[in-house]
């Protein structure tokens, strides 16, 4: 087997990671959130911007939520889990360009194409995610995971590096300055998620036949069907459960470090690298994570991950200086990508043949509700002992009460894993 060629339909997989993840990281948690408060909504009050930012992160995350299991049960059905994939790609790119396009103080139209944007991204990995099972064998979900989240730090990094060159040295791009910079670096995500989405496209072959006339009504009737199977499947919905709470910790982390930092009166430009350092650490931790849950079983591996953020929630209380935050990043990228990649595998072991997109749909939709409980936490808790270290720190108990449920877990056996 040609190893790394994109022809192999594993490496092909891995490459969708690599190109949407340049959406999370220059869009999502990189330029979005300050240019829309200093170009998009200039001269509104902080509050306000912070309204109406919080407000479209809602509504996208409603929407996916909401629509991913009937579409995945619909693409199920159909065989078409790459032609929707790709679909929610075009979408999330086209919202790209119209970032591109929108002048300055058109909030409105810069809300509107972040919600598209993210409904592209959030889409598009439910049926990327539900492809595993059919470029991988059970055995080889771990080490196939882990590929694709290391290829998705590596390839988001390297874009965002480039994206963050541009805004600091315009001049050496032809560019007038940071915010045609930062312009141009959104229309490099959509041409970036399209160009390296095509492997998958051109390499992967979906297993099993189209049912004939699969209509919505019909695959509605199958999400009901699958609902009552998972409700009636102890081991996978008390996973589900311990997901929901270990990965909202995870991704309070992720979209909250920054802000933290900012409370502690850090500068702006340290934290902007240690996001930086997070990526190409993650990239080949995420690949030793994938060796790791092969060899000591995925489960116990994501224990171990989810044990060091308990161990970082701790750490937050005594965290003051640049270096302390820096140290922060470095091991956050060390146990992140293994994290996400190993609990997708273990998911992968619960889906019956044939239902790969509908039981994804499911798995991210745990996945989007994971974004209230710890912001809400981490905010409630600051706000009570006025004090922002205590806040993060709070998160301790998704990761013990996750980790807890998670260690109760039988999860389904593979040949050749230790998984019990």
């Amino acid at each position: 087997m040609r190893r790394w060629s994109l022809r192999n339909p594993v490496v092909a997989w891995a490459m969708y990671d690599w190109a949407n993840s340049a959406y999370a990281t220059t869009v999502m948690a990189g330029f979005f959130p300050t240019f829309f408060r200093q170009y998009w909504s200039s001269g509104a009050e902080t509050t306000t911007t912070t309204w109406r930012l919080g407000l479209a992160n809602g509504i996208a995350g409603f929407i996916i939520a909401v629509l991913a299991p009937f579409l995945g049960a619909l693409a199920d059905r159909s065989a078409r889990r790459k032609q929707f994939m790709f679909a929610w790609t075009l979408v999330g790119a086209l919202a790209c360009l119209g970032m591109f396009l929108v002048a300055q103080g058109q909030w409105l139209m810069a809300a509107a194409c972040f919600v598209l944007g993210t409904l592209g991204f959030n889409g598009g990995i439910v049926f990327n995610d539900a492809l595993i099972t059919h470029v991988a064998r059970p055995q080889e979900y771990d080490r196939v995971s882990a590929l694709g989240y290391g290829l998705g730090y590596l390839g988001g990094g390297l874009l965002f590096a480039l994206n963050v060159t541009m805004t600091l040295k315009p001049h050496w791009f032809g560019l007038s300055g940071a915010a045609e910079a930062v312009r141009w670096s959104f229309l490099a995500v959509g041409l970036w998620w399209v160009l390296f989405s095509l492997p998958l496209m051109f390499w992967v072959r979906e297993q099993g036949g189209a049912v004939a006339h699969a209509t919505l009504a019909g695959s509605m009737r199958e999400l009901a069907r699958t609902v009552r199977d998972i409700v009636g499947h102890r081991p996978l919905w008390v996973f589900l459960l311990a997901y929901w709470l270990y990965i909202d910790g995870v991704n309070t982390v992720i979209k909250m470090a920054v802000d933290f930092g900012l409370s502690l009166g850090l500068p702006a430009a340290s934290l902007l690298g240690a996001l930086l350092l997070t990526q190409f650490v993650a990239f080949p931790a995420a690949i030793v994570f994938g060796q790791l849950g092969t060899r000591f079983g995925a489960k116990r591996a994501v224990l171990a991950g989810i044990t060091v953020y308990g161990g970082l929630s701790l750490y937050a209380l005594w965290l003051h200086s640049v270096a302390e935050f820096w140290v922060m990043a470095v091991i956050v990228g060390l146990v992140q990508g293994g994290v996400q990649s190993l609990s997708r595998s273990l998911f992968g072991r619960f889906v019956p043949d044939g239902k790969s997109a509908e039981y994804f749909g499911f798995y991210n939709l745990m996945g989007k509700f994971a974004t209230v409980l710890g912001p809400l936490l981490v905010g409630a808790t600051a706000a009570l002992t006025h004090n922002s270290r205590a806040g993060i720190s709070s998160l301790l108990v998704l990761f013990v009460v996750g980790g807890a449920l998670l260690w109760r877990v039988k999860v389904p056996a593979v040949p050749g894993g230790s998984d019990h």
